[in-house]
């Protein structure tokens, strides 16, 4: 018979320093969740931002053309429009958008005392001939970009909340990190069925699987934004903001005009020129100051998914004559790094397959945190007992982000389809359904038991999701049968994702319909579990 092995001792300090991580792991992240959860969730979709927008104008079609031949077609439409105006903004196509987006600013009135000109609207052009699309207004992508940081609150509250939020979640991470001792083991430990235990297991793993995904994500979204949340350093040591953003990126070349007429030269050999400059690459965006005068400028910009630092090179050509004035020089250590934290958080330089790996690790994270949440209620939830106010009010709240925001975000989808494509303001009522639809839902399921308001929500959803490929079927005609015998597998890539989206949300809500089973846990298993982490819970 062998001896018994000796207990091996607890260092209490190291086991105080534990739990002190564990309850900051839990109230952080239970504070911030919510809100988390819904940054998360669209920060996902944001990924596809492009893709998504380029869906909610299913009028549009990609066209094959340079980009040189693009920028000759819209510099050629703004000569005959609007030759007057003071700045031109050229935003050209590339892989993963099909038309030419335009803004232009008139020329200030001379008076000082006029109000500031104008930007006129934006407008979308063909690549090919120049000419205006006509497509239904919508935000597209870019509403779950704009909600992924700014929270639908004014500039600059929501991002001052997203940046707190932001904050909770590096601290959440950092206190998980120090409160799991058995992060390798959770990796692989996953019980179906054990309630509580399930929950804990389904937050390690996703917790664990893309675990430095979620610490690198979480603080280059505070580093973009760095400047607005502590702006002290530039306050004491620049008299405006604006020096020091010149000192930073570069100083615009902004003379006014000369006041003597001068034609544009060709863009065509500045591109060339600039792409040479760079050692290859594309242009994403080019700004033509003071257009037909002598003093006219040319900006041309990089594309920041040209490589890993999202803040690009740009060069300056004089107008009227195509001679390369300056370029931007190359940038120290500190903007560099700024530059590659904005471009891992954004992901523009991904590939399709790099890119659906940062939204798949960006689901883990959706799932971690909403694992989370459930998992405070799984632990306080007492079979035949009573819930208190606060497990209510959490209860409740789980219901209405984690189910009742993807029926929102299917609802936006839908209302794209379903509201007339020319009513004016159709834009804002799209953007107004997501949140009349997820904030209604929420509010009736307060008037079901808990029980059953889980899978009638999760059901909802699951349907919402589920009707987009129909709906887009009977209101357009690149539907999946279509749009599969064209090629056009952006399309056939929405339907197949909405289903599966539809299947996944179906699945769990008949799961959460199931009645719970009351058998108890073996105390074997219950011994295998970190005390800390459910003292957490």
């Amino acid at each position: 018979m062998k001896p018994a092995k000796p207990e091996r001792a607890v260092d209490p300090t190291r086991k105080m320093l534990r739990q002190s991580m564990a309850w900051i792991h839990t109230w952080l992240g239970l504070l911030a969740g919510w809100i988390l959860f819904a940054m998360f969730l669209t920060g996902t979709a944001s990924y596809f931002r492009p893709e998504i927008t380029r869906w909610m104008q299913p009028e549009l079609r990609p066209v094959g053309v340079s980009q040189q031949r693009a920028a000759e077609s819209a510099i050629a439409y703004l000569q005959s429009t609007t030759p007057g105006d003071e700045q031109w903004f050229l935003y050209l196509p590339d892989e993963r958008t099909t038309e030419t987006r335009v803004f232009a600013r008139a020329r200030p009135d001379p008076d000082p005392k006029a109000p500031p000109a104008p930007r006129r609207p934006e407008l979308k052009l063909d690549p090919a001939s120049g000419l205006p699309l006509t497509a239904r207004d919508t935000r597209g992508g870019e509403h779950f970009y704009r909600f992924h940081f700014q929270l639908q609150i004014p500039h600059p509250w929501g991002r001052w909340l997203a940046g707190l939020c932001a904050i909770f979640m590096l601290s959440a991470i950092i206190s998980g990190v120090i409160t799991h001792k058995r992060i390798f083991a959770d990796f692989f430990t996953l019980r179906w069925g054990k309630g509580q235990r399930s929950w804990l297991d389904a937050h390690n793993v996703s917790a664990v699987l893309a675990l430095p995904y979620h610490a690198m994500i979480t603080y280059t979204g505070l580093i973009t934004l760095v400047l607005m949340y502590m702006p002290w350093p530039i306050v004491a040591n620049y008299q405006k903001p604006a020096d020091f953003l010149a000192e930073a990126y570069g100083r615009e070349n902004e003379e006014p005009a000369t006041g003597h007429a001068a034609p544009l030269a060709a863009i065509g050999p500045m591109m060339a020129d600039a792409t040479a400059l760079w050692g290859g690459g594309t242009v994403r965006t080019i700004v033509i100051r003071n257009p037909n005068d002598a003093g006219a400028t040319v900006t041309i910009q990089r594309s920041p998914a040209d490589g890993l630092n999202a803040r690009g090179a740009s060069t300056v050509y004089s107008g009227a004559t195509g001679r390369r004035l300056s370029a931007s020089a190359p940038a120290g250590a500190a903007i560099n790094t700024a530059g590659v934290m904005l471009g891992l958080h954004l992901g523009q330089f991904a590939g399709p397959v790099l890119r659906w790996t940062y939204f798949l690790l960006s689901l883990t994270g959706t799932a971690m945190v909403g694992t989370g949440l459930l998992l405070w209620t799984a632990k306080r939830t007492k079979p035949g007992g009573r819930s208190f106010l606060g497990m209510s009010i959490v209860q409740r709240l789980n219901i209405g982000v984690i189910a009742c925001l993807p029926a929102g975000m299917a609802a936006y989808l839908l209302a794209n389809r379903l509201i007339p494509a020319d009513l004016p303001g159709r834009a804002a009522m799209e953007v107004s359904a997501m949140f009349w639809v997820w904030f209604g839902m929420a509010a009736l399921s307060c008037f079901r038991p808990v029980a059953r308001a889980w899978p009638e929500t999760l059901a909802v959803s699951a349907i919402a999701f589920a009707l987009i490929p129909w709906v887009n079927l009977a209101t357009t005609d690149r539907g999946f049968v279509a749009s599969f015998a064209r090629g056009d597998l952006l399309f056939v890539g929405v339907d197949l994702a909405t289903s599966a989206i539809g299947g996944l949300l179906g699945i769990a809500a008949w799961r959460t319909a199931k009645p719970k089973s009351t058998l108890k846990t073996p105390r074997r298993v219950a011994r295998a579990m970190p005390q800390e982490a459910m003292d957490a819970a």
